[in-house]
């Protein structure tokens, strides 16, 4: 057993236990974002998200944060922010230079999301049964602000692309989102999907559909280009690629292998590797909403048709102020 899984044990009156499942949960609780300035990331997701500026605060000191990574207690503080949305909880974090995942992250990475999150009942009940199915711990901590709990980030970059970070909380903490202010700058504050590069889908659904407890979905490949009619960049392209989709409760878990033929999946891949690249917001007028965006200077990256023809997307140059592609869908009804 590894140094800061003894560690979290010890932080568990129940113990170590073993676990018939691996996170006990199908609902992605949050997203998170590693940031250089936290204040800066404020006044962006505000205007995101149509609501008052968020305050950040300081995690407490290794004295009682207790934080553990790769065994070795550190230091490592943050400046955090959690913003409710009505899906997920979306979490701004920026770190100090002490060694963590997140400091890792954003030294190999940039600017981003570093993970999602999910809670569960008993962190220290599960650690075992993810270690003896390969899915190590990485770092974990305990929580410094009023709300009691702990947390542990699962080493599942190269499982499933992203870290999974579990979340222990000793009493419910209800959502808490905030009135809006003004339109929400994409039309919706509700995330309803996070979008995954990869290069093997089908290993990737693999790590997926066992964590989440869930059967495969199917492939489905990218539709006649007499439907689609996918722009990139200006030129038509056939965008090839294979998508699966994974439902929870929260949001959509999307899985896309890119083919041959150019397309911004393909162009992340060349450029950063596997990874989160994109979240979505739905919109009732795609058209209409893409104008008054591209006015204000985010520009159209790819835009088409869903595969079989009931909905549209178009993908926007957004990383600079939200760190992260964002992705508008419109759903046909009459479909």
């Amino acid at each position: 057993m590894s140094v800061d899984l003894v560690h979290l044990c010890q932080m568990n009156v129940g113990g170590c236990r073993m676990s018939t499942t691996l996170l006990g949960t199908k609902t992605v609780d949050q997203i998170a974002f590693v940031v250089r300035d936290i204040e800066e990331a404020c006044e962006n997701f505000a205007v995101l998200l149509g609501i008052p500026k968020p305050e950040w605060f300081l995690t407490g000191s290794h004295e009682r944060s207790n934080v553990y990574y790769r065994g070795e207690p550190s230091n490592t503080q943050s400046k955090l922010v959690f913003i409710d949305t009505p899906s997920v909880q979306i979490e701004l974090m920026e770190i100090n230079e002490e060694p963590s995942t997140m400091k890792d992250y954003l030294e190999e990475r940039g600017e981003g999301i570093h993970h999602i999150a999910f809670v569960t009942d008993t962190i220290s009940n599960r650690m075992k049964y993810l270690e003896e199915n390969n899915y190590k711990l990485l770092q974990s901590g305990e929580f410094t602000s009023d709300n009691k709990g702990r947390y542990a980030y699962l080493d599942t970059e190269n499982a499933c692309k992203t870290v999974i970070e579990l979340l222990e909380r000793e009493t419910p903490q209800p959502k808490n989102v905030k009135d809006l202010i003004a339109e929400p700058l994409f039309g919706s504050r509700t995330i309803t999907q996070i979008a995954l590069v990869v290069e093997n889908i089908d290993s990737v659904a693999g790590h997926y559909s066992r964590i989440l407890d869930v059967d495969l979905p199917p492939k489905i490949k990218e539709g006649p280009k007499e439907i689609t009619r996918v722009v990139y960049n200006g030129e038509d392209t056939r965008a090839d690629a294979t998508f699966m989709f994974f439902q929870t409760p929260t949001i959509e878990i999307e899985l896309i292998q890119p083919g041959d033929e150019p397309s911004t999946w393909k162009e992340h891949l060349t450029k950063y590797g596997e990874g989160v690249h994109h979240i979505s917001f739905e919109v009732d007028d795609l058209e209409s909403k893409l104008v008054e965006l591209n006015a204000k200077g985010y520009n159209t990256v790819q835009e088409g048709n869903f595969w079989n023809g009931n909905g549209r997307y178009a993908y926007l140059d957004t990383k600079e102020d939200f760190k992260v592609m964002i992705e508008l869908l419109e759903r046909y009804t009459n479909h």
